[in-house]
């Protein structure tokens, strides 16, 4: 099979994270913080150790600010939920994702708070600042913002809207799930309030697991209640993190996962890793405009304006049916549809046919490439 579609997730994963993940199971499968046998105070330090990792890899302020997560979704519904009250205001972009979209269009619903969306204006990011900036109230408390669209690769000025909502005294959380692993992030020389981000895409770990970084003392409430093997007698969560945000039994064998995806990203580079995607994203649009057939959404302007993900359409076509002929006659692996952005579909003019996401990996070649091209060409 040929894999690209690593914007879902990344396949196929790093031999060390297989590895890690199957340590996990037989070295450190005990509850930390449950128990004061050796095992599971081992299971507990190896946990605290992959904080550590995080920390140091996105600049956290500190290690507990680090919360383990299911996925970026959680960890984006629980700042959404956790840090917004009723009547506040929340602004978010024309491309969002629905984990962005959905838990601010919920709140609205019930009553709770309201929402705007900012255009955003490819390749003028002033223009796009200022469409951010024209719609902050006196009851906007925070602006939501992915870092890059999952769905056509363009990347917002993330750096600019955060220090303008701190000017006008908001929040900034910062959607990282298609960045992460490939676009520095830095919390504290950025100044991020929170970043969430997906573990099991370009950080390589397996899937299952998120990361919420919370930075500048914010406080989140949390979520869902239970245990977390401290404060055990409140019937309150514990007022600290993490063990605010992290109730229930964690997923050990994801996060000992992603401490080696990390450890792999950092050992290959984020900016090698992003300079050879882009290298095969730009040859595959320099190819695929000589295609009478084929409407990709991708600017020439190339690695600046984008990650390295390309999305296109093949004449009035339903993409998933370019998806199921590639697949079938190819062994292709590509996504079609909506990609749970609705949003930027309808940005695009794209929701009625949905397009067709091109996304590699470090793993990824030119006969990749190569034969995805030659496939498509026979495509009418």
């Amino acid at each position: 099979m040929i894999y690209l579609d690593n914007s879902a997730t990344t396949y196929p994963k790093p031999p060390s994270v297989i590895r890690a993940v199957q340590n996990a199971a037989q070295t450190y499968g005990f509850n930390p913080g449950r128990g004061g046998y050796r095992r599971s105070l081992s299971t507990s330090q190896k946990v605290y150790e992959t904080r550590e990792t995080v920390r140091d890899f996105f600049n956290v302020p500190s290690v507990e600010s680090v919360i383990f997560t299911p996925s970026c979704t959680q960890a984006l519904n629980t700042v959404v939920k956790g840090v917004l009250k009723k009547g506040d205001h929340v602004i978010i972009s024309s491309l969002e994702h629905n984990a962005v979209a959905r838990p601010v269009h919920r709140l609205q619903e019930k009553g709770l708070i309201t929402y705007s969306i900012a255009q955003v204006e490819i390749t003028d990011p002033d223009r796009t600042v200022d469409n951010f900036r024209q719609l902050i109230n006196a009851r906007t408390k925070m602006i939501v913002c992915t870092h890059a669209s999952n769905v056509f690769g363009y990347r917002l000025p993330v750096e600019r809207l955060c220090a303008l909502a701190h000017s006008n005294g908001l929040l900034f959380c910062l959607d990282a799930a298609q960045s992460a692993g490939i676009l520095p992030i830095d919390m504290q020389n950025d100044g991020y309030d929170f970043v969430c981000c997906a573990g099991h895409k370009y950080l390589y770990g397996p899937m299952g697991i998120g990361l919420l970084l919370i930075g500048n003392d914010n406080d989140v409430d949390s979520l869902i209640e239970g245990g977390t093997g401290s404060v055990s007698d409140e019937l309150l969560m514990p007022p600290f993190y993490p063990d605010r945000l992290e109730a229930g039994t964690m997923n050990i064998a994801g996060i000992i996962g992603l401490q080696a995806g990390i450890s792999f990203v950092k050992q290959k580079g984020i900016d090698k890793i992003f300079e050879k995607e882009s290298r095969l994203i730009q040859h595959l649009s320099e190819e695929l405009r000589s295609f009478s057939h084929i409407s990709q959404y991708h600017e020439d302007s190339a690695s600046f304006y984008h990650t390295p993900v390309l999305s296109f359409t093949v004449d009035d076509t339903d993409s998933e049916t370019v998806v199921k002929y590639l697949s079938e006659q190819y062994d292709i692996a590509v996504r079609g549809g909506l990609h749970c952005a609705p949003l930027a579909h309808r940005m695009m003019d794209t929701v009625e046919t949905g397009t067709v996401r091109i996304s590699p990996s470090v793993f990824t070649n030119q006969t990749d490439i190569r034969i995805l091209l030659n496939s498509l060409r026979k495509f009418r």
